[in-house]
């Protein structure tokens, strides 16, 4: 296959760049009450996402200078590692509990997530077995169904954990990509309604997601447990008002929101910089989602066009998910704005995977 290559696309960087920077600059402002009062230290988590986004820099330089057919070869033993990874997680005295769930592999502060890892290699393996020129989709035995058994199984392994918002989200790119492939909307729909039953046999298996569930629909049930998250995020998005409080002048983040570094940060980042910070943010998304599409739309073969797509639908519906947590439309599921949350192992992916967005796009048309 010919492939004209030609420098990355400069909208699709300067987006990455700008989200990147204001996330530094949140994270520091977000977590300094709590890294003072923990750990002594006010700039405890804005030094450790620094570590980390030098690390996903680098690897977003080489993703992005390594022609991505090379990744093709390794979509299949990625893919295995990553079940190999999610399977000893779930280990006792392996895997290490934090925040209720065996999600993480390392010692002491430092580890990684292995359902961070699985969405990439599910979006990876997926490009490589959807994109083969004799690949028919349209068959619902053999085409359709063997890479939903595939997502299935790795979203079960994730929920094991459990993980309910990486794993969703993982479910949520791994879908779009499948229906990208051309599968037919009659058996997606068909699908769909035993996933719906599924995800409420789910929710009543565990009590405090019914919990979430009821303080979503009514947080003041509940202001001092299920619904406090929900509540005290929009008594920090409320007084931001258009202009915001100001850089680092935020109330909720003195022990009012938990965690505001992370899940809850784009509350904080609301109520300093207000409607307009918040919107600057939203429309930097857009406009990052926006040309990752334009790229998916013009590679000059399968593999990249469905990889383009698994790497965009990923980025969209984490951020769909966090800040409709965070307004208070989402029941609450735990999970990061990209390149904007403090997070080791989210992070770091995050640029790796928009490092090959950005190599595809230098062979896009």
């Amino acid at each position: 296959m010919n492939k004209s290559r030609h420098a990355p696309d400069i909208w699709l960087l300067i987006p990455i760049l700008l989200l990147l920077t204001i996330g530094m600059v949140m994270v520091y402002s977000a977590g300094s009450v709590l890294g003072f009062r923990n750990y002594g230290d006010s700039f405890y988590f804005v030094k450790r996402q620094l570590l980390f986004a030098g690390l996903g820099l680098a690897a977003m330089f080489i993703t992005a200078k390594t022609d991505y057919l090379v990744l093709k070869r390794f979509a299949k033993p990625a893919l295995l590692i990553c079940f190999f990874l999610l399977v000893i997680v779930l280990i006792p005295g392996i895997g290490v509990v934090r925040g209720g769930a065996r999600s993480w592999l390392g010692i002491s502060s430092f580890g990684i997530q292995p359902s961070e890892f699985m969405k990439m290699g599910m979006i990876l393996f997926l490009a490589s077995w959807l994109g083969r020129e004799d690949y028919d989709i349209s068959s619902f035995t053999r085409g359709l169904l063997p890479p939903l058994a595939l997502i299935g199984s790795a979203f079960a392994l994730i929920m094991l954990q459990p993980d309910l918002g990486t794993g969703t989200v993982m479910f949520g790119a791994a879908l779009m990509m499948v229906f990208t492939a051309g599968a037919r909307m009659k058996h997606l729909l068909s699908l769909g309604a035993l996933g719906v039953v599924g995800f409420a046999a789910l929710i009543a298996a565990a009590p405090y997601r019914l919990q979430r569930i009821t303080a979503f629909l009514d947080p003041w049930s509940d202001p001092l447990g299920a619904g406090y998250q929900i509540i005290q995020s929009l008594y920090a998005i409320g007084p931001g008002g258009l202009g915001g409080l100001g850089l680092g002048m935020s109330r909720q983040k003195y022990s009012y929101v938990p965690e505001p570094q992370t899940d809850f940060i784009f509350s904080i980042l609301a109520e300093e910089l207000g409607f307009i910070g918040g919107l600057a943010v939203l429309a930097l998304f857009l406009i990052l989602i926006w040309r990752g599409m334009r790229v998916a739309m013009s590679l000059p073969d399968r593999f990249g066009s469905y990889l383009a797509v698994g790497i965009v639908c990923m980025v969209a519906v984490q951020v769909i998910i966090n800040i409709g947590v965070v307004i208070g439309m989402m029941p609450v599921t735990g999970i990061t704005l990209p390149l904007i949350s403090y997070g080791g192992s989210s992070l770091t992916l995050m640029l790796t995977a928009l490092g090959i967005l950005l190599n595809l796009s230098r062979y896009a048309r």
